[in-house]
């Protein structure tokens, strides 16, 4: 992304909160179907070629390969559950006070983890989409920060929580969930969550995701494909088994 691109500062975008949907299926489809639609129209050829930055010469446009780019594979990313060079890479857009993001972290995930992350076939790259104003940037901020600490599967398990929610993201709530997921330092966790690194982590995640329109959580690119709110479990299966095909696994 250019250093030159101006981009709405997160916490403004944040407090738009009555325009942004904790989405189902619905309101997601709509923010990523713009996306989709674009990888369609340049594959059945009508849409082809685009300006470029300098608004003179048009060059090839492909969406969906811009998409799949967008899996980082960083062998060293705490924020990543699954082999670097996993055939399929499963993008997820969340925010933990989004009630649709805990259904499918509860009911849909594992099920992926044990079919598909622990048989080396997925990857699960979790970026953190904080919609819903200063809770939810706190909450991804300590995620981040037990993260650090090896313990970002189980701090967001515990703040998926059925009712986790429901008990807020203060800052005394924060350190409890960190105690639940076994967060062995937790001054060190306090530290990490105020600090600069962290609003840094989170201000990649939230840019990357305004970038190619997302605007409601859950929303996920499975193998940069586009999937839209917290669907079914066949409907992930359905997915990655697309995904794998055209990987040739």
């Amino acid at each position: 992304m250019s250093s030159s691109t101006r981009k709405p500062a997160p916490r403004k975008r944040a407090s738009r909160t009555p325009l942004l949907v904790c989405a189902g299926v619905a309101v997601a489809a709509i923010t990523l179907g713009l996306v989709s639609w674009q990888a369609s129209s340049s594959r059945d050829g009508s849409r082809d070629t685009t300006a470029s930055a300098a608004g003179s010469t048009p060059r090839a446009e492909d969406p969906l390969a811009e998409l799949k780019a967008l899996a980082r594979r960083e062998a060293g990313d705490k924020l990543a559950l699954g082999r670097p060079d996993a055939p399929v890479v499963l993008v997820e857009y969340s925010d933990f006070k989004c009630g649709y993001c805990g259904k499918f972290a509860r009911d849909t995930e594992p099920a992926l983890v044990k079919k598909y992350v622990d048989a080396g076939t997925l990857r699960i790259e979790w970026r953190n989409f904080p919609i819903f104003g200063a809770d939810s940037e706190a909450a991804a901020k300590a995620a981040w920060a037990a993260g650090q600490q090896d313990r970002f599967a189980a701090f967001h398990a515990a703040a998926y929580a059925d009712g986790a929610k429901e008990k807020g993201f203060g800052e005394e709530r924060l350190v409890e969930l960190a105690r639940e997921a076994g967060v062995p330092d937790l001054e060190r966790f306090r530290r990490d969550t105020a600090g600069p690194q962290a609003a840094e982590a989170l201000r990649r995640d939230q840019e990357e995701g305004y970038r190619i329109g997302v605007s409601s959580t859950p929303s996920f690119l499975v193998g940069g494909q586009p999937l839209a709110g917290a669907q079914p479990l066949a409907a992930f299966e359905a997915a990655i088994s697309r995904a794998a095909a055209a990987a040739g696994k």
